[in-house]
Parts: C-alpha cells; structure tokens; sequence
C-alpha cells in the first residue's frame, strides 16, 4: 500500500475540476496522477472519456500499468502524444482536409512515413542534387545531411511557422562565414522540394501530420466537436517536456472539458532540441482554477538536492545560486564519491568504474539499481565498459536511441547475409564484413578461424564474390577450422544457397525465416541471445514499415535493394517502444545522460564517466539546423553571438546535473582521466565547476 504525502492526496482526491500541478522531477506528481486516474474510473467516469497526452510514447508507461492491473468497466483509455492524437485525426478526418491542405489526389488515401520511411524519400530526392555540387562546403555524413533538413522541417511545424521560412530564419541569425549563407539556400530547396513531393503523392512525415492538423483540421468544426465530446477528461503529464502548438491546443480543448489536471516538472525542458517549450508551457496554467505545488523528495537525499544547487550556482545559473545561498557549507561525501588518486590515462577510469560497479554488486546492490551514463556513448566506449562488465558477470543492458540499426552486431549479421542471400542485386559484402557477420552468427567461432573460412570460402568466380562450400576446402584446412564449427557454417552455407535459388523480394520474410531456421537454432549466434532477437525483431518492423509505406518508388531497383542502400547510408533507427520498457531486468542500465533523463526513472547509484568532456554540455555539430533559432521563442532576424551559445551551455549543464540528481537515491560516482578517449587533455565546464562545488564544501578537488 503506498503512503501518499498530503500534497499527493490532494490532488488524488480532487473534485471535477481544471487543476495544475507543479513541482520539481521526483518529487511524486506522476504517481499521484495515476491514483487520480484510477479514483476516475472507480468514481464511474468512462475510460474512453479520459485522455493522457505525454510529449513521449515511454512517458505514459506508469499508466498503462495502472490501467493493466485496474479492473474497471471495460472501455479503453486514451494515452498518446499530441503527435499522435494529430495522425489519429488526419487519419479519420482526410476527406475534409485533403483537399484544402494541398494533396494532389484527396481521394486516395493518405501515407504516414516513419523516420525511416522518410530519409528514403528525401535521399532520392537529395542524392542527385549532391552531384550537382548542393552541400558542397558541408562535410556530413549523408545519413546526418537528410535527418538535419527533415529536422527543420520538424521544428518549423512544432513552431508553428512555414517551411517555407526556414532558410532565411537561419541565414537572418547567422554570423559566420557569409559562403556558409549558400548551405542554408540548399537547405531551403530540398525542404520545399520535399514537401512538394509528399503533396503530390498524400505522403505525410511528421512535419506534415502536425502541419495538417494544426492549420486544418483543428480549425473545421467537426474535428473539433468530435473530441470536445470525446475527450472529457484529460490529465497532461510532462507538459514542459511539450511544444508551442501542443500547449496551443490545450488552451483551446481544456475549458471545454469536464476536468484536467495537468503536470509540469521545474527547471527541466531536456527535449530542447525537439520542440520542448518550458515557458510556453507555463501558459496553460491560466485556464485552470486549482494550483498544487510539490516540494517533498521522496526518494532523493536533501544532500543531494543541496549538491545539485551548489553545482549549479557553480555553473553559473541563477536561479541555482538563489538555492545554493539557503545551504551552509557543508560536506557531500556522502552522495558523492570521486577516484581516490587522479587517474591519467581513459582505460583507468573505466576500470574505477567497473571496479566500483563490481564492489556495490558484492555488497548486495541489485545491478538495476546502478547506471552508468555518459554524455555520448560511443561503439568503443560501449565495448569497453560491456567487455568488463561481462568478465566480472555483471549482467548489463544498453541503450542509445539514436543508433543507427546498420550499427547493431545482430543487424549487420542480419544485413550482411543478405547480401550474400541476393548476388542479383550486387551488393556482395567485403571480406571484413563478412567475417564480422560469421562471428555473429555461428557459436564458438573466434577471429581467427572466422578469418580463416573467409579467405577459403569467398573468393572470385568469373569476376564476382562468391560463397563456397566447405567440403571443397583441403583437410588440412578442414582440421584448422574443426570439425564442429565447419557443420555450422556448412548448414548455413546450404540454407543460404537453398534461399537464392527461389528469393523472395520482402526481406522481413527472409529475417523471419533466417532467425527461425537457422540463427536461433543451437550451435548459432543467436541461441539464447535476447537483445539479437530484440534487434532482429525490430530491423523486420523496420522493413515492414518501409515496405508499406514506400508505395511510389523512386526508382527501378527492387525494394530489398533499396533498403539496403538505405540502411548502408546510416539511416537512424526509428524509435522503437519495446527498446525503452521500464528496467524489470535487474542488470546494469549504461546509456546516455539523455536517455536515462527520458525514461524518467530513479535508481540508487548513477556513475558518471568523462565529467571533463564538453559534450555533457555543448551541442552536438548541427550546420544544417539550429534548435532554438528554429523555434516560437526566437525572435526572427536576430543574430545568434557567442553569448548566446554560452548562456545555452550553461543552462543546458544545469538543467542535465539538476535532472540526473534529482533521479538518484543514494550516490552518484564521479569518473574522470587527465586524457580524454582519444587522448587529449580535458578540463571542461562540468569539472571545472565539480571542483569549485566541492571546495566551497571543504573537500578536496
């Protein structure tokens, strides 16, 4: 039985009414909205008169446990997000707006495209312009150039402008180089030509789903009668973690309804660079008649808390030295524990990690319960932290929304095989390539026999790259490899060449029947191995998706083929629910400092690698877009200046440190080498700061 604090039953137990509810992350909002919730349904209200609206899919998982374990009445209640409420209504109103929004065949029906579904279109749009000398001055990744101009075209709909003002929004604000203004007029016509084809063809990416919606549909009559009497009740989690256009809505839906309660963390905003809007959000308290504000930490130490203030008001925050002014000095050794010696080379630190990790596990911590975050978690950086977590038996897990699916072992395999699958398409693998998906997909297989069967398995035959069977190879050769492992690779040669003989072009079937009939069979690589099949599960949704969608080809090559290329270009792996449920498994959580902040979850130990580096507080290399010059609060025409970006530095550190403080119970563990990973001397602004904050505490630094 949970013990609600006073300000949890208070809101728990309001009467019908429009309540907003404010308070810092962890102090208990969201479990007292979802008690509230069940008190809903218990008091007779329908489920399906109920809305939840998150910024994110995963924000809503405690309520739809909630809803899981309460037996109520048996009608379903709504959880989405607004972009999700905008599809439903474009989808079920196209008729009326098809036509008015510009689509050049209303009568058909409309396309949603994915993330992925999207990059391919604009990549047959843009590749032919980069022959023609577009992006000339850019050195990007192809993968990063098209995810950047559909990013624009993103933040242009979430502010509520048109696309059509994106290239001189980001010209009027730049101070650089005036050959770089040329970058934003290319920027500009691949926007325009995008969108220009998705109305002739009733494709609609998430830009135009929102655009449709907001300018259209909400405006017609029906739409709207339709969901005032929907949608009587609403609770809106998150809603700092919103958009302009979001917060737009609700002004406008929220009066008209029978209740609302609506939650807004303070001093958060992390999905900046996706349209969040904190002070936007703050907007939608005036339509509502009760105010609850929450103070009580529950979960997280007042040490910890006075940590977070005196870190920030180190960083230079205002609003934290304000805070840190309140607390005497005072010593923080008890929640946070920095290396003993310095430590010089990046290998070292990771073994300090590691080694504390292992010492909380034999003390009896429950692995879930530690995360280790860093601000960018690399392939190497992965590697190396998994590679001695699984020495000492650690379990683990790791997660990085933004990696691409070409970059999964279990996806390479999976697409390298492919290849081999279809020689039609000439697409045959590269020898390294092939030995890393061998590696993968047979048991047992070490690097040098798996070098070994590919030197003698895949050479040329009559100018092209073929695969041989095992039993043509010398004894000799046969007895290097062993018996055993030669089986293996036999049954998967044979099942290879059984496929090519009679392909199919949909290549989830050929995932499907590949994992099915041999790579999850005993003696292969994916026997027993969860987080392949979790992959292999989500590259055939990918494919699926891709198919479905991509109903006007760009071209004459077969589908499979067109993915591959695709995939091969480093599109980015759409975002998959199933990747960010909530940790039951009691293992290791290592992921990046955003990602743990998303997911919005509490654990006792958090240790933070690399605090010296300034990617925990500078914006990753975007010359294509800019986050906040494309959005409602900047002022068009103004000029973005080096104090800007370093007011944006500051704040964005606060706001990360505050975040993951406030998500930890009992210790957080601070990691740090004089050289960085690749070797370079380090002092940034989050060690720097580290520093002052534990000398001002008398401690040393």
């Amino acid at each position: 039985m949970i013990a609600f604090t006073p300000e949890q039953e208070k809101v728990i137990h309001l009467p019908l009414c429009y309540a907003f509810v404010e308070g810092p992350a962890g102090s208990g909002k969201t479990t007292a909205a979802v008690a509230r919730l069940e008190t809903l349904l218990k008091s007779g209200i329908a489920g399906d008169s109920i809305f939840i609206m998150v910024p994110q899919r995963t924000l809503g998982i405690p309520y739809y446990r909630a809803l899981y374990q309460f037996q109520g009445n048996g009608s379903e209640v709504t959880i989405s997000t607004f972009s999700g409420l905008a599809q439903r209504m474009v989808d079920l109103f196209w008729p009326l707006i098809a036509r008015e929004a510009g689509f050049a065949h209303p009568e058909q029906p409309p396309v949603f495209l994915t993330l992925e579904n999207a990059q391919y279109y604009m990549a047959s749009l843009v590749r032919p312009l980069l022959e023609q000398g577009f992006f000339q001055t850019v050195k990007l990744e192809r993968a990063r150039l098209y995810s950047q101009i559909l990013d624009n075209l993103n933040k242009a709909a979430l502010a509520g402008f048109s696309h059509t003002e994106i290239g001189e929004r980001l010209k009027s604000a730049w101070s650089g180089a005036p050959e770089h203004l040329r970058v934003y007029d290319d920027v500009q016509y691949c926007a325009s030509a995008f969108r220009e084809y998705c109305l002739q063809h009733n494709l609609l990416d998430f830009s135009l789903q929102i655009e449709v919606f907001s300018r259209h549909l909400w405006k017609t009559l029906l739409c709207r009668e339709y969901l005032i009497a929907s949608y009587r009740h609403w609770i809106i989690d998150n809603i700092e973690e919103d958009i302009p256009l979001a917060h737009d809505f609700l002004l406008e839906v929220l009066p008209q309804s029978d209740s609302a309660l609506v939650l807004m963390d303070t001093e958060s905003g992390y999905r900046l660079f996706l349209g969040a809007d904190p002070s936007s959000a703050v907007r939608v308290a005036s339509v509502c008649d009760t105010f609850v504000r929450f103070e009580n930490f529950s979960a997280v130490p007042s040490a910890m808390q006075n940590f977070a203030h005196s870190l920030g008001a180190a960083v230079g925050h205002e609003d934290a030295r304000r805070h840190a002014a309140k607390v005497s000095s005072m010593d923080f050794r008890e929640v946070i524990e920095l290396p003993e010696r310095s430590l010089r080379f990046f290998p070292q630190m990771l073994d300090w990690t590691v080694e504390k990790v292992a010492s909380l596990v034999e003390q009896g911590v429950p692995p879930g319960e530690i995360t280790i975050l860093a601000p960018i978690l690399s392939d190497a950086l992965r590697f190396s932290l998994v590679d001695r977590l699984e020495r000492l038996n650690i379990p683990y897990r790791t997660h990085r929304p933004s990696r691409a699916l070409r970059d999964e072992p279990a996806a390479q395999c999976l697409l390298t095989l492919a290849r081999i699958a279809h020689p039609q398409w000439e697409m045959m693998p590269e020898k390294p390539d092939l030995q890393k998906a061998l590696l993968m997909a047979i048991e047992d297989l070490d690097w040098v026999r798996s070098h070994l069967l590919v030197e003698v398995c895949y050479r040329k035959q009559n100018g092209k790259m073929t695969l041989l069977p095992f039993e043509n190879i010398k004894i000799e050769m046969r007895e290097r490899v062993s018996h055993r492992i030669a089986e293996r690779y036999q049954t998967l040669y044979q099942w290879l060449q059984a496929y090519a003989e009679h392909p199919v072009e949909e290549l989830d079937f050929f995932f499907s029947r590949l994992f099915d009939e041999v790579l999850s069979r005993p003696g292969f690589g994916f026997h027993t191995q969860i987080d392949a099949a979790q992959v292999t599960a989500n590259l055939i949704e990918s494919v699926q998706k891709f198919r479905r969608a991509v109903l006007h080809r760009m071209g004459d090559s077969p589908l499979g083929k067109e993915y591959l290329l695709l995939v091969q270009e480093g599109v980015i792996s759409a975002l998959y629910l199933m990747n960010w449920q909530p940790f039951e498994q009691n293992a290791v959580f290592i992921a990046p400092a955003y990602t743990f902040l998303i997911n919005n979850y509490v654990v006792d130990y958090q240790f933070w690698l690399d605090i010296g580096a300034k990617s925990w507080y500078e914006r990753i290399y975007q010359p294509l877009t800019h986050p906040v010059v494309l959005s409602r609060r900047w002022e068009p025409g103004r000029i973005w200046t080096t104090q800007d970006e370093l007011v944006l530095n500051h704040n964005t550190l606060y706001l990360l440190v505050l975040g993951l403080l406030r998500r930890c119970r009992k210790k957080v563990f601070l990691a740090y080498s004089d050289l960085n990973e690749a070797g370079f001397e380090q002092r940034g602004l989050l060690l720097r700061s580290m520093y002052r904050t534990l000398l001002s505490g008398g401690q040393r630094g």
